[in-house]
């Protein structure tokens, strides 16, 4: 695991400095210290002085609708935590002192602007945001979890201002709602893109070292054309990963030695290395959350424990979201370009033909599961650097925690770990990986590359003022 270390890379730290300035005329002066405590009019509430309850409520729910919801598979997850997080972010900023809408960086994207003059109950307009954007991403999920979004929508919608300023407040958060869903209809890649999958008219190449399906139930290639989804801030460039190792059955080759590495770590795990295999995995479907919602729960987790208002939650939300889009473009884009093939066809042809990975599911009592598309990037890796590399530009390159994301489950060992930094979560969660046998540490270092850089191209974008 030492090997990952020399893969963090320096994050840099821009001085963030907000100048306020408070003119009070002689006549108001006079005219505030005139009135009772009864008369005194309260400060209108902004983005800065809310609190996140509305905003980690509703991706506590993300969440659990995620869990269950039919073709939700990593990346496609990822897309919408990005738009929802955008509409969010874009109906809370002009309520704040302390972000600025980045919009204007998207082409195509037009967000309408609040009412001058006028007041807005930001908490209120999140929650029709959030709403809309909800039914959006997720109109085919079962009768019961949109009654929980319906639910919570009804329950946050009581604001505490004015019938004017709620209904003002209301109809802002669903205008940005409705221009972000139309802005995202606009990706024809993405827009519906889990009810195709795995595409029966996608065949993949032949060849030695070339990925095919695998055992033991053999599907179809996973969303073989996600590379061609809309990103926000990665180029052509930044989608394409490094050339992996070249194919070779010679045990003096680096590939069959990342080969017999895996083979030796996993035969067998000790308990603390099936401990982080389980602990990261988020692999299958409707047991947890998949591997790139696992980083908003993660976010949620320090929202939570720093008690963070409300406009740097959407913030955090927003950026972590990008991040985990972008990075999933990018490595799906990088995986059907090499098609390199899983451990597990490598190391029954060259080491041992009975071997099989250390992933199982609980659900189906599936042993030696592999996720069904090529190994090379690790998504795990390029999920989890993207948002360390967001993460650590929010929160500090020291920032230790708990996650206990699944504590309390019973189906694996969910017992939370302790971190000293988000990097040091990321490098964690990519070696995982290689103790569960489902990716070469080439994939790892590699999408861990790959998510540093585009989690700091996300950083680079004028959030702040």
């Amino acid at each position: 695991m030492n090997a990952f270390i020399h893969l963090l890379t320096k994050p840099t730290f821009r001085i963030r400095k907000a100048i306020s300035y408070c003119f009070i005329g002689f006549f108001a002066a006079i005219a505030l210290a005139c009135q009772s405590p009864k008369q005194d009019v309260a400060p209108v509430s902004t983005g800065s002085t809310i609190d996140a309850s509305v905003s980690l409520q509703w991706m506590d729910l993300f969440l659990l609708v995620d869990r269950y919801a039919p073709g939700y598979r990593p990346p496609v997850a990822a897309r919408a935590l990005a738009y929802i997080g955008l509409a969010a972010y874009e109906t809370v900023v002009p309520g704040s002192a302390n972000y600025q809408s980045v919009a204007y960086k998207f082409s195509g994207l037009s967000i309408p602007k609040p009412e001058a003059g006028k007041t807005y109950q930001w908490d209120v307009a999140l929650n029709e945001s959030y709403y809309l954007m909800m039914k959006g991403f997720f109109p085919h999920v079962s009768d019961k979890d949109k009654a929980k979004i319906d639910s919570l929508h009804t329950k946050l919608a009581v604001g505490t201002g004015s019938s004017d300023d709620i209904s003002r407040s209301k109809k802002f958060g669903q205008d940005v709602a409705t221009a972000v869903i139309a802005y995202a209809k606009t990706d024809v890649a993405g827009d519906g893109a889990y009810l195709r999958n795995q595409p029966a008219d996608y065949v993949p190449p032949t060849g030695p070292g070339k990925w095919q399906p695998t055992a033991p139930d053999y599907s179809r290639a996973l969303l073989p054309y996600w590379g061609k989804v809309r990103t926000f801030v990665a180029s052509e460039t930044d989608k394409i990963a490094k050339e992996p190792l070249n194919y070779s059955t010679n045990i003096k080759s680096t590939l069959f030695a990342q080969g017999l590495e895996i083979y030796t770590a996993t035969t067998p795990l000790t308990n603390d290395e099936k401990w982080i295999g389980e602990f990261w995995s988020d692999d299958i479907y409707q047991l947890t959350f998949e591997p790139a919602a696992r980083w908003i729960a993660v976010a949620s987790e320090v929202i939570r424990k720093d008690k963070v208002p409300l406009d740097k939650a959407v913030y955090t939300f927003a950026k972590v979201g990008m991040g985990l889009s972008d990075v999933g473009v990018a490595c799906w884009n990088s995986k059907y370009i090499y098609n390199v093939e899983r451990p597990i066809t490598y190391i029954q042809r060259t080491i041992d033909p009975t071997w099989r990975t250390r992933l199982n599911n609980p659900i189906s009592i599936m042993v030696g599961v592999t996720p069904p598309f090529p190994a090379y990037p690790s998504g795990h890796s390029c999920f989890g650097a993207a948002a360390a590399e967001v993460l650590t530009d929010i929160y500090g390159a020291s920032y230790a925690m708990t996650d206990r994301c699944h504590e309390g489950r019973t189906e694996f060992n969910g017992a939370p770990r302790s971190f000293n930094s988000f990097y040091e979560m990321a490098q964690e969660n990519a070696y995982s990986r290689v103790l569960l046998g489902v990716h070469y540490r080439m994939d790892c270092e590699e999408g861990l590359r790959m998510g540093y850089a585009i989690g700091r191209k996300v950083n680079q974008l004028p959030w702040t003022k």
